[in-house]
């Protein structure tokens, strides 16, 4: 079987293309994080809602 050069994934190249899905995932989770109130109000969700259901959870 003939490969083209085009084909060829070195070891460094593919550490590099690692790194970049995972820095992206952790990045779109972070960015998710920080607009998620913005999120819920596109949504029509009212964040103080969404708080008081959250804090029902840990009062004892």
């Amino acid at each position: 079987m003939h490969f083209s050069p085009a084909l060829y994934l070195d070891p460094g190249s593919g550490s590099i293309l690692i790194q970049l899905l995972v820095a992206a995932l952790l990045g779109g989770g972070l960015f998710i994080r920080s607009q998620w109130a913005k999120i819920l109000k596109m949504l029509g969700k009212d964040t103080q809602e969404v708080d008081e259901e959250n804090n029902d959870d840990f009062e004892e």
